[in-house]
């Protein structure tokens, strides 16, 4: 008696693990991405080697902690900076390969926010609460540069995919932080350096970061455009 050949049920059929599908995407990687990430996750270790380097051949300066200050305050900027071009960059070119540098990037800026930070409360001002408030009403730009710190940290702790799927659309809602991080970093940058009169640098970053937040207002008002006349 011969046996009836089936139609397999959709409903029956085994779906792929999880770690399975994982293993699957990661296999699509291309092998000089691969390598180009390796090679932008030790590069963006310089800052950090450059100044322990500094450190240990005694190249700081007469103040070694303004000196890590500023330097790790800088790298956090460039870092967000870096991050927040590269959609536009993608948009433009269309290399959509660059999504896959951008949590990682964002994690750096926030591992050289955390330097920046630690640097201040701990080398600076020992734990001292009452002369860090005293700071504050003194310099607030303080202020703000700790309001942008904060605003780093739910951002770096749902960077995972785990919490991307967890989160669902109110993922990328959260992440819209970045830009409000973005403008207080560039207003600590230039309210710090507005009292020693040297804004060459926080012009050159403010005018980068206006061009990186207007373009996605630009973008923002085209789609409001299109689908208001569709």
């Amino acid at each position: 008696m011969e046996r009836r050949m089936e139609a397999p049920n959709p409903a029956r059929t085994p779906k792929p693990a999880a770690g399975a599908a994982r293993a699957a995407s990661a296999a699509n990687v291309p092998g000089w991405l691969r390598w180009a990430k390796v090679a932008v996750f030790v590069a963006a270790w310089y800052p950090l080697a450059r100044i322990v380097l500094f450190g240990f051949t005694d190249r700081l300066g007469a103040n070694p902690i303004e000196f890590i200050t500023r330097s790790t305050g800088l790298w956090t900027l460039v870092f967000l900076c870096i991050t927040l071009a590269l959609t536009p960059l993608r948009r433009v070119t269309g290399w959509n390969w660059l999504i896959r540098f951008r949590r990682m990037l964002g994690l750096y800026a926030f591992f050289y926010a955390a330097l920046h930070f630690t640097t201040y409360i701990w080398f600076d001002k020992w734990f001292d609460v009452a002369a860090m408030l005293k700071d504050v009403g003194k310099r607030p730009f303080i202020t703000v540069g700790f309001a942008a710190f904060v605003l780093l940290i739910p951002l770096a702790a749902t960077s995972t995919r785990a919490m991307v799927r967890r989160l669902g659309r109110r993922w990328q809602t959260l992440h819209r932080l970045i830009y409000a991080v973005g403008v207080l970093a560039i207003l600590h940058f230039w309210w710090m350096k507005s009292g020693k009169h040297d804004l060459a640098l926080p012009k050159l970053y403010g005018a980068i970061m206006v061009a990186l937040l207007g373009w996605r207002i630009a973008m923002w008002w085209l789609a409001r455009r299109r689908a208001s006349a569709a």
